[in-house]
């Protein structure tokens, strides 16, 4: 390598180093602009049916409000979000202020018919099988969650060829040690989003057993089997990026993960993890409650012991020590996982309370005090670890993942979400009356976006994708040197590519499973 060469590497690593993170509240701010484009999404197509057909314009749209909006609130409006959220809700108002034009209403889609009560004696399709409630999958594809992983999945891909250019703040860009950040949250969120879904095979299988249906026991040799094949793609990913990083001398944050370890290594370790420790769901009485114990037992450790100063000052003599900090915030990580995975419990299925005989609105009210509650939770927690005066007065940390950085995590995603189901719930409370799985599917395309949908579809092939240009745009473009016009236009072309990337393998019905 040459000196100019070597001493532009240092210069990028020092430009991501030695940094402290921003408030918690312009956190809150930058992430709110994501329902607000969303909301605006929604009332373009609940007012107007724009979205259907789904035309050239209509994808340009879509684009704009669901990555573009996001693009915004973390480069030219990171200073002002509430603005850009003034500016997104204002053409909102005036959508909904223009009643449709008549051609609007042609287009418009058909609602869902109401779903009705079936009996024994319900009519039987060409197979044989009754064409009643129970064609329904035991879990519903909720438009919400999918506006929450596609949005979620968007900043993620936006922010991690953003920090390399001085237009994306170095606040939002992830701290050192102590402190709290955008690119902190969002990975947090990511490993939060993948423990939602991972409640999926969890209610299958109990719903199975309710059923009366035959199904193979769970034990744990085949729970962590099922594991390690979901693990295997996302090592082989990690040992490939270890030897692209360390064949390209590539610059790199070596107290962010370790000399060796990565952000791939550790979403591997997870599925076996969570698998062994299902089993201490039969003494405990939730995932929640699991995750706060390994969360608190953790933060114990780390505040009785030499673990803390060990993860933070400890000379890099082994390969355990040279890879201390992805090592140990494993564990806060698996406590966050599991945090995803209590609220996919009452998030994914298709009723809250499935013995109650109550109506969808109820049931949806029954959702929405739920995620309100346990948001309200997690925010508390948080504010009692934190806070100098009547909490522990602890300092949030990525680096260790300790028990603040959890609960910080946990209390912004329920937020999150919560704030997407409350827009589904009033724009689109047709979906939930669907009177079978085919009206469901035609409603569920209505009320999604189609790029969040296709982001969160094939979420991580695109951020896999993410990483690879990430790397080409670093190798081939000084970053540091690069304007504020010069910035913006790569970051577009790459945000363009990615969506056209996702939008394709969506449109053409292909799901790329790494895991």
């Amino acid at each position: 390598m040459s000196e100019s060469a070597a001493s532009y590497k240092q210069l990028k690593e020092e430009f991501v180093s030695g940094l402290s993170g921003g408030p918690v509240g312009e956190i809150v701010a930058v992430t709110a602009v994501l329902p607000i484009a969303a909301l605006v999404w929604c009332l373009l197509q609940k007012r107007h049916a724009f979205f259907k057909p789904y035309t050239a314009l209509g994808n340009v749209v879509d684009y704009l409000l669901n990555v573009g909006a996001a693009l915004l609130a973390i480069t030219l409006y990171a200073n002002s979000a509430v603005l850009l959220m003034v500016l997104l809700l204002v053409p909102a108002l005036f959508v909904l202020g223009v009643p449709p034009s008549t051609g609007a209403r042609r287009k418009k889609p058909k609602l869902p018919p109401a779903a009705k009560s079936y009996n024994s004696n319900d009519s039987k399709d060409d197979t044989g099988s009754s064409s009643s409630s129970r064609d329904f999958d035991v879990l519903s594809t909720k438009p919400f969650l999918t506006f929450f992983r596609g949005s979620m999945m968007v900043l993620t891909c936006l922010s991690i060829l953003a920090v390399d250019f001085r237009i994306f703040p170095r606040r939002f860009a992830k701290v050192e040690t102590w402190g709290t950040s955008l690119m902190d949250v969002g990975v947090g969120a990511f490993v939060y989003s993948a423990g939602l879904v991972a409640a999926r095979p969890v209610l299958k299988e109990r719903a199975a057993h309710a059923g009366g249906r035959r199904a193979m026991a769970a034990t744990l040799p085949r729970r962590l089997a099922q594991a390690c094949r979901h693990s295997l793609p996302l090592l082989v990913l990690g040992v490939v990026r270890l030897l692209s990083v360390k064949g390209l001398d590539y610059a790199e944050h070596v107290t962010e993960y370790g000399v060796h370890w990565n952000f791939f290594f550790t979403l591997a370790l997870l599925p076996p993890f969570v698998a062994i420790f299902q089993s201490a769901l039969k003494i405990i009485p939730s995932y929640a409650a699991l995750a706060l114990i390994l969360g608190v037992t953790y933060q114990v450790v780390l505040e009785s012991t030499d673990l803390k100063a060990y993860i933070l000052t400890a000379p890099r003599v082994d390969l355990f020590s040279r890879n201390r900090e992805g090592i140990c915030s494993f564990v806060g990580y698996l406590a966050i996982f599991l945090a995803g995975q209590d609220t996919g419990m009452y998030v994914l299925p298709r009723k809250i309370n499935p013995r109650s005989g109550s109506s969808n609105a109820t049931q949806r009210t029954t959702l929405l005090m739920t995620m309100a509650i346990w948001c309200s939770i997690w925010s508390a927690l948080y504010f009692l670890t934190t806070d100098y005066k009547y909490g522990a007065g602890l300092s949030v940390s990525r680096r260790l993942a300790n028990l603040p950085y959890i609960l910080a995590v946990a209390a912004l995603g329920s937020l999150q979400l919560f704030t997407y189901c409350l827009i589904e719930t009033l724009c689109f409370p047709e979906f939930y009356s669907a009177a079978d799985p085919k009206a469901e599917k035609e409603a569920y395309n209505v009320a999604t976006s189609r790029v969040l949908r296709a982001y969160n579809r094939n979420g991580l092939a695109i951020f896999l994708l993410a990483n690879v240009l990430t790397g080409l745009v670093n190798m081939t473009v000084p970053t540091l040197d690069a304007s504020p016009l010069a910035s913006m236009a790569i970051l577009v072309a790459y945000s363009a590519v990615l969506t056209g990337v996702a939008v394709t393998l969506d449109a053409f019905d292909m799901n790329i499973k790494l895991s």
